[in-house]
């Protein structure tokens, strides 16, 4: 396996997470404030499995539009996940190509995967495909494991194992500088909304342990042999509990396109 590589993990996507929905609602309401509209058209780019896009079309004000996923495994779950929805169009495509055309959304997303991107194509390609004055939202889910000795321990865990650890991101340790760079320094782009929440899912054991499976950068760094002592030990940990309380704190960055 190697790092950004998905098709193995894929099956594993549908015990993520959700991303918090009073962070969405909060940008969503804020970009309808902004541009006076009743309904957004949405671009989830790097959509995986679609974790985020159900987000989305469970927001207070309706949405419908794309799904754009490169990976053929990932897309192909989330193709089965809406196959009863006719609000959100799956395709292949990429950041820096999403095949979608000129001027066709009002909000692009990109959930837990902006890291993955060449930045400035990326951009360049959001600021094409968004209508005048619209929208692109960076957000990631990473655990809150500061509030919660437990999965302080857990992490412990996989410090022990993999040394020098190296996240790519968990989205944890990104600042507004870093993704002010990224985000503006095209110069396509302008202003800056962040906005985080805390919130928590319960789940069971199952669920949890499906969830580090689907780690692409841990397992990459600890390889099989590693990564399997990883997953004993974290087991071992939570042997006598049915479920589990995980936190989350959900994270975005948000900025306006300057096309008029």
């Amino acid at each position: 396996m190697k790092f950004g590589d998905f098709s193995e993990l894929a099956k594993f996507y549908v015990d993520r997470p959700e991303y918090s929905m009073d962070v969405l609602n909060c940008i969503q309401a804020y970009i309808m404030q902004q541009t006076e509209k009743t309904e957004l058209l949405i671009a989830d780019v790097g959509a995986g499995t679609g974790k985020l896009t159900q987000n989305l079309v469970g927001l207070k004000n309706p949405v419908h539009g794309y799904a754009v996923e490169p990976n053929d495994a990932m897309r192909e779950e989330g193709i089965k996940l809406f196959e009863s929805s006719d609000l959100i169009r799956w395709q292949k495509g990429a950041a820096e190509h999403t095949g979608l055309g000129d001027n066709s959304v009002d909000w692009v997303l990109m959930g837990s995967s902006f890291h993955w991107t060449d930045a400035p194509q990326a951009m360049a390609e959001f600021h094409r495909i968004l209508k005048p004055g619209g929208f692109f939202t960076a957000i990631w889910n990473p655990r809150n494991i500061e509030s919660s000795p437990l999965h302080m321990e857990i992490e412990q865990i996989v410090y022990d194992e993999i040394k020098t650890t190296k996240r790519v991101s968990s989205g944890n340790k990104l600042t507004s500088e870093e993704l002010s760079e990224k985000m503006l320094g095209t110069g396509l782009f302008e202003g800056m909304l962040f906005i985080e929440g805390n919130h928590d899912e319960i789940m069971t054991i199952e669920r949890y342990m499906n969830i580090w499976k689907s780690v692409n950068d841990i397992q990459v760094q600890a390889g099989e042999e590693g990564f399997q002592r990883i997953l004993n030990k974290i087991q071992a940990k939570l042997e006598n509990m049915e479920e589990i309380r995980v936190p989350y704190r959900s994270r975005s960055w948000t900025v306006r396109s300057k096309k008029k």
